[in-house]
């Protein structure tokens, strides 16, 4: 073999190496952050709670649902997918209804500090759903919003069916969830829905994946992120330059309450200016110091409180049935 076949041969078993390496990496990163898992990831437990808390929580959140004589709801996906939801009624008869969309790797019962807040003092009905891939909802993969907003769509004529034409209906997201209900902002929405409010939503999927490999594992976005991405066009479908709640924001046409935390090492802080900048309709924006992913309401709650109250009531009249 001459020096020129032997050069060939190298660069073809290095390009081969590395292609493998990289498929191996995207593959290893897509069952890590998309496919479906029970088990908590170690940034998700903002509160440092140890398993015994966590498991007096969960307690704690079931009695408060019993005790208030939750529904269980239950709808289909475009794509057929059995999608989940509690729905918990005011105590005084209201057309007033949230739907509140939960955060990554977890479930609709771990919101029911949010539901407290819209039932029990602002006298809304509550809804909350299970995304697909978490719960007890149906699917093998984290739509990260994307998917999902076109559930969250299907949510909403299930309320529109269920309560009536008269309802009025606000959209709550943290996290994943605040990425859900801004890139369902993009979307035709019925005029039912009044006003929408994210809480530590990302700007896009591909940022925050981007971000998340250089803050936990010291990489590069690129090509991780890229090869990841490929393979989860294959096998869920979408790919992440499209789950873009930026790019979806942009077209919003209703108003928009933007909370983000001021010491956020999630989701940076920095993302929530991109979206409300990109955002054309009616907004307002709440920084709190000192708050971590999604702890705004517990580092001030009655700034929190305060902000959200006087939001909705510009958009959803107290109307009762």
């Amino acid at each position: 073999m001459n020096k020129r076949n032997r050069i060939l041969l190298i660069g073809s078993s290095l390009m081969t190496l590395c292609t493998v390496g990289l498929a191996g990496a995207g593959l290893y990163f897509y069952n890590f952050a998309i496919k479906r898992s029970n088990k908590q990831m170690p940034f998700e437990n903002t509160n440092n709670s140890s398993e015994k808390e966590a498991t007096e929580k969960e307690a704690h959140n079931l009695e408060w649902l019993e005790r208030h004589e939750y529904k269980i709801w239950r709808t289909f996906s475009e794509d057929g997918l059995e999608l989940v939801g509690y729905y918990v009624p005011a105590e005084a008869p209201s057309v007033n209804t949230v739907i509140i969309a939960h955060g990554y790797k977890s479930k609709a019962k771990d919101m029911i500090l949010f539901a407290i807040f819209f039932l029990e003092k602002l006298g809304y009905n509550v809804l909350m759903p299970d995304a697909r891939g978490h719960g007890e909802s149906e699917g093998d993969y984290v739509g990260f919003g994307w998917h999902e907003r076109k559930d969250y769509q299907q949510w909403i004529r299930e309320v529109i069916n269920r309560t009536g034409e008269e309802s009025q209906i606000a959209l709550f997201g943290t996290s994943m969830g605040g990425a859900t209900v801004m890139m369902a902002s993009g979307e035709e929405l019925p005029q039912q829905v009044k006003a929408i409010i994210e809480d530590c939503g990302y700007s896009s999927v591909e940022e925050q994946l981007s971000y998340q490999l250089k803050t936990m594992y010291k990489l590069p976005g690129f090509p991780i992120v890229n090869a990841t991405s490929l393979l989860t066009k294959i096998k869920a479908g979408y790919d992440f330059s499209e789950a873009s709640a930026l790019e979806q924001v942009k077209k919003d046409k209703l108003p928009m309450l933007f909370i983000h935390g001021g010491a956020d090492k999630f989701v940076p802080t920095e993302m929530v200016y991109k979206v409300y900048d990109a955002c054309p309709a009616e907004k307002e924006i709440l920084v709190v110091e000192g708050a971590d992913h999604v702890m705004s309401i517990i580092v001030d709650s009655e700034g929190y409180e305060s902000k959200v109250r006087g939001f909705l009531d510009k958009y959803i009249k107290s109307k009762k049935e």
